[in-house]
């Protein structure tokens, strides 16, 4: 109809003031609002509001939002929430409406939705400064309004996803002000609205948001258990099509909960798999969990480089990489000067994560250990100051320390001497033996100006000589032996040859 074509240009002539004057494009918007309901109220309608009405509310909204007048922004929403509930409005237009709202209010808490007023809006936004509201309150008091009216039966207009979607967001600001007690609220509410029926995608998909904030929660609180519990839940949900930002949330997280256990294995492969779904994702997190990944590999001292697999292999030489690369490959050379050197030299790209920076310590204990294993073993006694040299000079007490946690653990056979301040070790299999079973002894001690010098007991190395020269002895004796009797059976064919 001409009225309906009269609308929509008004509608549109509106937004093209929206970049020139703000004042004269809400005044516009107003206007279209009125002429709609004059139009239903002409054709004897009950309702109040239409489609036009609901678009020009919410551009509206858009635009005390960028301006930052919250105030005016925040009367304008619950219009727009009123004409949703009284109005005649598509559904699909209220979801991808509210949807994007709460989008943009969300976009707050990362810094951006608003903007300073221009010379050109200074009419509409003259205010602002002093009706501007803090991010997170303007955030808590969208989600309440929504919430109030599309709650489930007793809401104005209920809406089960959008009431859903929008107490996910509501959750997820609440743990970001650490509000644990109405978050745990928040959590419950979330689980009345989940079926029994996790085969459903819908049903699976929406577990998994759930989960992503239940492991939040615990992961803050480090309560392990919980947190098995629940990240076990959310590996075992089929079907459902999760964002992969939800996946690689989960994951991570579980990753860390399998470090604090000093599961290093487990952690590996699940900080892999996160990397991967925030690699999907296109978020720049995957280079955190690289990081978290190589972490993993060096504390489970694994042989394989993470850096071989094609999905990281094209990061090995970003710039917020290159120090953890670097870092494996000295860990995987058993190069501990360089590799504490590297550690030194990029306290800004490795040692500012926080959650790095508290296993650096068992990393460097990691490497030490695998070290002193190799130091200590062609040896059965040994110098603790030898050790500790070959350590990069460390205290001799923490090589006491390492000495101490490998004994314990079974994967050193041997005492230390602390009067002395030697290792006295059971020798290791491998070696070449002598015929009653024995390897010669042998040790490792610091000179008087400091280098290394090794040893062998003088009587041991005589007794080793003897016994090689008497088995050649022998085994020239039955060669001679072999080849006469050979020459008698075999007669004048065989004599030729060995004469």
């Amino acid at each position: 109809s001409d009225a309906e074509v009269a609308l929509e240009n008004a509608y549109y002539n509106s937004k093209g003031l929206r970049d020139d004057d703000l004042k004269e494009a809400a005044e516009s918007f107003e206007q279209v609002i009125i002429q709609e309901q004059e139009e239903l109220a002409s054709k004897g309608s009950d309702k109040k509001y239409g489609q036009w009405a609901y678009k020009s509310m919410k551009q509206l909204v858009k635009l005390h939002l960028r301006s930052g007048n919250t105030t005016e922004m925040m009367r304008h929403y619950h219009r727009l929430l009123e004409c949703i509930a009284e109005g005649d409005v598509n559904p699909n237009a209220v979801e991808k409406g509210i949807n994007g709202m709460l989008e943009r209010v969300s976009s707050l808490n990362q810094g951006s939705g608003m903007r300073p007023p221009s010379s050109s809006s200074s009419s509409t936004a003259s205010s602002s400064s002093t009706a501007a509201m803090d991010p997170q309150k303007l955030a808590l008091a969208v989600y309440d309004a929504t919430l109030k009216v599309f709650r489930p039966v007793t809401g104005a207009c209920p809406n089960d996803r959008l009431w859903f979607k929008t107490n996910l967001k509501y959750g997820q600001l609440l743990y970001e002000m650490n509000e644990t007690a109405k978050l745990q609220q928040v959590l419950r509410d979330l689980k009345t609205m989940q079926t029994d029926d996790e085969s459903m995608t819908g049903s699976s998909t929406q577990s998994m948001e759930v989960y992503a904030l239940q492991i939040q929660l615990y992961s803050r609180q480090k309560d392990n258990k919980k947190l098995r519990d629940v990240f076990n839940k959310a590996m075992a949900v089929r079907g459902g099509i999760p964002h992969p930002r939800t996946l690689a949330l989960i994951q991570e997280l579980g990753g860390k909960m399998h470090m604090a256990a000093k599961e290093y294995e487990a952690a590996g492969k699940t900080f892999f798999q996160a990397f991967k779904s925030y690699d999907e994702a296109g978020d720049p997190s995957r280079l955190r969990c690289l990081k978290y990944l190589v972490l993993a590999s060096m504390l489970h001292a694994s042989t394989i480089n993470p850096f071989d697999s094609q999905e990281a292999r094209p990061y090995r030489d970003d710039p917020e990489i290159t120090a953890m690369t670097n870092l494996v490959q000295a860990f995987h050379n058993n190069e501990i000067q360089r590799f504490e050197r590297i550690l030194k030299q990029n306290t800004g790209r490795i040692m500012d994560d926080e959650f790095v920076r508290e296993h650096v310590e068992d990393l460097l204990r990691t490497i030490r250990t695998q070290v002193l294993r190799r130091v200590i073993r062609p040896y059965t006694r040994i110098s603790l100051d030898a050790i500790a040299k070959e350590l990069n000079d460390i205290p001799v007490v923490d090589v006491e320390n390492l000495l101490v946690g490998l004994i314990l653990d079974g994967r050193l056979e041997g005492r230390i001497d602390q009067v002395h301040g030697v290792l006295l070790k059971k020798a290791e299999k491998g070696p070449p033996v002598s015929n009653d079973g024995t390897t010669p002894s042998s040790s490792l001690s610091l000179s008087r100006d400091g280098n290394i010098t090794s040893s062998v007991d003088h009587d041991e190395l005589q007794k080793r000589k003897y016994e090689m020269m008497q088995k050649v002895a022998n085994m020239l004796d039955k060669m001679s032996a072999e080849i006469t009797n050979a020459r008698m059976n075999e007669g004048p064919s065989l004599r030729g040859l060995v004469h």
